[in-house]
């Protein structure tokens, strides 16, 4: 159940401070819980039950808490996502809105890239800077079979639109399943290099719909990297600082910048790196979440239309970083899985 703190419960202090001295500067921004695709490892073919439309933020509320969080919490980069953030239909507002803000947030977009090709243009212009696109496979059968719409042109289209624009670094997002398409680990690196974008694999988490998550049926981050062990990848010796991404250099290539290309990780699950997370989450309905896999939430829709001041939503957004655990636990025998599911959370 969502948590609405007392107003004024914490005073003092700029920043989203959590009690191991972790400092949330990264603010996922959820724009809708609904997707025109449905992916098998997110939810159900059929969908699931929409947030009704007044209980999700407005474009002006959405708009209010992003500057809160930069002019008085600290933030400096905002991630837009869903459900599909492509379908918000204010999104081109909300995001021209984070960019005149000053200090001027870094921002990007988390997408399954269906209309970016139309989209990517207006997005620069608005002041987006990046954006993710979201692609499990090369294969339109297999996309099909995977996301239960047969889109799979309009996501390369999208991908490169969004490079044409200059939306860069273009990163692709991939999720491998054993047994439906870990065995294109290394087709999809060579087409990520071929055309210049960074491509990022990322553990499946339990964060679907349908609860049916398995760790043993999981792809490690042990079992990516051996599959790709045919490109030589050397060990990247940038520190990745609060980024989720351990990198690699792949030998022989550059990317679109001219820079050695490299491929990403994210070992959500058997490579935690809960101890540098900088993250603070904001749902569309306008909840507060201080991890992905929180079991609770602060409620800031409900205090901003009580008639809460920009301060008071500051005091109770910090409060609600103050409960943040060390760790998601997902090893912990305790360990439940959020009620919401990834499409209703956020990336």
């Amino acid at each position: 159940m969502p948590v609405v703190p007392p107003r004024g419960s914490v005073r003092g202090g700029g920043v989203l401070a959590d009690r191991f001295g972790r400092v949330a500067t990264d603010l996922r921004v959820s724009l809708t819980d609904r997707c025109n695709l449905r992916c098998t490892y997110c939810m159900p073919e059929e969908g699931l039950a929409w947030m009704p439309r007044e209980q999700q933020l407005t474009d002006d509320e959405v708009g209010r808490l992003i500057r809160v969080a930069v002019e008085l919490l600290g933030v400096t980069q905002i991630r837009f996502t869903g459900g599909e953030p492509m379908i918000r239909r204010g999104l081109l507002g909300i995001v021209a809105g984070a960019a005149a803000l000053r200090p001027r947030p870094r921002m990007s977009i988390t997408t399954n890239g269906i209309g970016l090709e139309r989209l990517a243009g207006p997005l620069r212009e608005a002041g987006l800077d990046r954006v993710n696109v979201s692609l499990d496979t090369l294969s339109p059968t297999r996309f099909k079979e995977l996301t239960h719409r047969d889109r799979h042109a309009d996501v390369l289209k999208g991908l490169a639109g969004a490079a044409e624009a200059g939306l860069t670094p273009v990163k692709i997002n991939t999720v491998l399943m054993r047994g439906i398409n870990d065995g294109e680990a290394p087709a999809l690196l060579q087409f990520a290099l071929d055309h210049g974008y960074q491509l990022r694999f990322i553990e499946q988490m339990p964060l679907d719909a349908q609860h049916q998550w398995d760790r043993q049926e999981m792809v490690t981050a042990d079992a990516i990297l051996a599959s790709l062990a045919p490109f030589g990848l050397v060990p990247d010796n940038v520190s990745r600082g609060t980024a989720p991404a351990e990198t690699w250099l792949v030998p022989g290539y550059r990317d679109a910048a001219d820079q050695p290309a490299r491929v990403g990780v994210i070992g959500s699950v058997t490579r935690p790196f809960c101890g540098d997370c900088d993250r603070t989450r904001l749902t569309a309905d306008g909840q507060v979440r201080n991890c992905l896999f929180a079991t609770g939430e602060t409620d800031l829709r409900g205090l901003m239309r009580d008639g809460s001041s920009d301060t008071e939503l500051a005091d109770a957004w910090r409060a609600a970083m103050l409960g943040k655990k060390a760790g998601h636990g997902i090893d912990d025998p305790s360990f439940l899985q959020p009620d919401r599911p990834m499409s209703a959370i956020g990336g």
